[in-house]
């Protein structure tokens, strides 16, 4: 059988016309006219062109044949009569003499229209992905995102940067997440983990004297899904260098991701070098988040001392903090949806009033302000026609609620909200520690092997709660894209800054060993960063969803619906790597 192409279904022009071609594709569809003739769009990789059928023996090769089979078709190239300007072949058609079956699609029916598949279930489309991917416009993320890694490879590498892959069979590591472990057969009893980051990898790295590594790194993480996180696996720019301090990552990474995303994605601006920097307690305070979105020109205003006593009962004992948005003319109803949606976020109920046309104030909780008017119109500087958001509970809470309040009054808004920009900035100065919402104790507030700012001193001397840390976060258009820090490479400082969180050296040594032994004969301070590449993505695509830009994405239950994982496996197998299953009763009674 001779199926070798010529050209593909994007390719041919009206100068090819008279030219013999063989082309090779998807049967998209066929709109027949007669017994005779008819109107066949073959569909490949590139594009699609028209074949016109003209004689009962070529419409009699496709009678029977449903579509999506792939098709050889081999004829000759003419002009068109009805050009089609909305496709790139628009101008030829090509006549067929003979068209051959080369896989055939055994089902009449198909469980989505190919071009019409994003509106289709999700878990239809994740079952039958191989048909998504046919639509064009999913394809098309597939492309761009091949387009993007290798991008980035190449402007890694023009800045020295070595690509070297670490192992994925390694040791368990606490990482912030749950491992996914695998059992070994030669080892019973023990089991590998696939890493949740090279993090260990790349610090040995440089131990090792590799002076700059970077990798499009998988990394495994057992956590449930979100809109920007994937269940399961994901990857990340992983990069280190040795010898170098914050602003040295700065740099390079102000330099790669940019031009990445000014080129490649749906805004055409990003933010020049220096990005803006933004100390955590700073952003907290004044976005109600460590993700701001810069294009959203609003901040927040602490106003427990202006409202708390004003009868508001949700007021009395609480901070307070309000969102003014000038010029802003939201119905009652966009209003009370906003903050509905904001409630739905943050956990925390949202307030409000206005200033009308006559500076009075309005609507919300109006009633309760009516003493107090001029104050709090001096105090936020009102002027006719200003929204006043609310938030109110500890210190915290309020700070998040208002936070989520920010962003959707931002982007409501049509003056407060730059929206067709990529903007970068640095969240730095993380504290070193925190103390634990479900513990309650104290515990590493980002990366355990990030260096305390003021090193040992600080360590011994402050109280851990007031430690900052040299960590830092890269955030674009309110996306954490990354965390990175520059590391601890003393491995006094390391048993410290442990012991502090009550691991004791012996633990340290254990957990560590590599890490650890490697710090003792010499390493050079070092820093890095990891930008996940799958969000980055997301945001350079306009994608609501992860999933749309990952070619075999799972679903929201850590499920590969297509593959059919995870799956059962046969007491063999179990027995080779020496692991019996328990079945919790319910599953058991389920099964």
């Amino acid at each position: 059988m001779i199926q070798s192409r010529t050209h593909n279904c994007n390719e041919l022009r009206l100068e090819n016309a008279g030219e013999r071609v063989t082309l090779c594709g998807f049967y998209d569809n066929l709109r027949k006219v007669s017994k005779n003739l008819g109107f066949l769009i073959l569909r490949d990789f590139y594009g699609v062109t028209q074949v016109v059928v003209e004689t009962e023996e070529m419409m009699d090769a496709l009678n029977g044949v449903n579509n999506e089979s792939t098709l050889c078709i081999e004829g000759v190239v003419r002009e068109r009569s009805n050009k089609n300007p909305g496709i790139a072949t628009g101008d030829i058609e090509v006549v067929p003499d003979s068209i051959t079956v080369l896989g055939k699609c055994i089902y009449n029916e198909l469980p989505f229209e190919i071009n019409h598949s994003k509106e289709a279930d999700e878990a239809v489309r994740l079952k039958y992905r191989y048909l998504d991917l046919r639509n064009p416009s999913v394809k098309e993320k597939i492309v761009l995102r091949s387009r993007i890694v290798s991008k980035l490879r190449s402007s890694m590498a023009d800045h020295d940067f070595l690509e070297i892959t670490t192992p994925i069979l390694t040791c368990s590591s606490p990482e912030g997440a749950r491992d996914y472990l695998v059992p070994s057969r030669n080892h019973p009893g023990k089991f590998y983990a696939l890493p949740q980051a090279p993090q260990q990898f790349k610090q040995i790295l440089m131990t090792a004297g590799f002076d700059r590594y970077f990798q499009i790194a998988p990394c495994f993480r057992d956590e449930d899904a979100r809109a920007d996180r994937s269940p399961g696996e994901f990857y990340q720019l992983d990069m280190e260098m040795a010898f170098a301090t914050q602003e040295d990552v700065f740099v390079v990474i102000e330099d790669v991701l940019p031009p990445v995303f000014a080129e490649y994605g749906i805004y055409k601006e990003a933010s020049k070098a220096p990005f803006k920097r933004i100390a955590y307690r700073d952003a907290m305070e004044t976005y109600g988040t460590d993700k701001p979105d810069l294009r959203i020109d609003l901040t927040l205003s602490d106003v427990t001392d202006l409202l708390s006593d004003c009868g508001f009962e949700p007021f009395k004992g609480n901070t307070v903090e309000a969102v003014v948005v000038t010029d802003f003319n939201a119905s009652r109803k966009v209003i009370d949806k906003l903050c509905a949606d904001a409630e739905v976020i943050s956990g925390f109920k949202s307030y409000w009033f206005k200033i009308d046309e006559n500076g009075e104030i309005v609507g919300g909780i109006a009633k309760f302000l009516q003493d107090i008017k001029d104050k709090i119109v001096d105090g936020l500087s009102l002027k006719p026609g200003c929204f006043v958001g609310l938030t109110s509970g500890k210190k915290a809470d309020a700070l998040k609620a208002a936070g989520v309040l920010r962003r959707f009054l931002g982007e409501a808004s049509e003056t407060h909200m730059k929206k067709d920009c990529y903007e970068f900035c640095w969240i730095v100065d993380f504290p070193m520690y925190e103390i634990g919402e479900e513990s309650g104790e104290l515990e590493f507030c980002h990366n355990p092997f990030s260096m305390p700012q003021g090193g040992m001193e600080a360590l011994c001397a402050k109280d851990p709660l007031d430690i900052l840390a040299y960590q830092y976060d890269l955030v674009c258009n309110g996306v954490e894209l990354s965390s990175g820090a520059v590391r601890n490479h003393d491995p006094e400082i390391m048993i410290k800054a442990f012991s502090i969180v009550g691991l004791s050296e012996e633990a340290v040594k254990s957990k560590f060993p590599a890490m650890y032994n490697a710090f003792c004969y010499g390493a050079p301070p070092h820093a890095g960063i990891a930008p996940g590449v799958d969000r980055m993505i997301m945001l350079i695509a306009g994608e609501e969803s992860i999933r749309e830009i990952i070619p075999f994405p799972m679903n929201k239950m850590a499920q590969d619906v297509m593959m059919g994982a995870p799956s059962e496996v046969s007491e063999k197998q179990l027995e080779d790597v020496h692991i019996r299953i328990e079945l919790p009763k319910s599953e058991e009674n389920r099964s």
